[in-house]
């Protein structure tokens, strides 16, 4: 099996809006990113947000598997609208992860978090049970590049040159 055969895949949404701002090198727009849930990045901001994306099998289409990983994530139905492509890129972690927009509003607030279980502390034996985010929120694409996990940003720069 090759390296590439062996990675795993994730597949997400990435909601934008327009914000009727704009100019410069401003495109207008919000992102709705996610803040990742437990002990690990409880403290943490910078490096720290994500697209709403989970992993799925060769099996399963991306495309389906982004749509069941926003409704597992969120606890809210993906919204309707046109996909873009935003197309894949690989993390420093070797996972590659496929990335569609979809123009949509979101209320964060509606947001009922999927979770995971992990022992935690480590060694403890303790099994505790975490939201998969802890939170999401709008956030304008300049502040987003700046929280957004590093393999990440890439996907605002092309949804950025979508909108010009």
């Amino acid at each position: 099996m090759t390296p590439a055969a062996a990675a795993k895949r994730s597949a997400g949404l990435l909601l934008f809006r327009r914000t009727g701002r704009g100019g410069g090198t401003d495109p207008g727009i919000e992102v709705l990113l996610g803040h990742m849930g437990g002990p690990f990045f409880a403290r943490r901001d910078a490096g720290a947000w994500t697209v709403p994306k989970g992993e799925y099998e060769p099996d399963e289409p991306a495309w389906d598997a982004a749509r069941r990983e926003f409704q597992e994530e969120l606890g809210l139905p993906p919204p309707d609208g046109v996909p873009v492509l935003l197309g894949e890129v690989t993390q420093t972690n070797g996972k590659i992860v496929t990335v569609w927009a979809v123009e949509a509003d979101l209320d964060p607030a509606a947001m009922v978090p999927g979770t995971f279980t992990m022992e935690w502390p480590r060694g403890s034996g303790q099994v505790r049970e975490f939201p998969e985010l802890d939170r999401v929120e709008w956030l304008d694409t300049d502040r987003a590049r700046a929280l957004l996990i590093k393999g990440q940003a890439e996907f605002l720069d092309r949804l950025d040159a979508h909108m010009r």
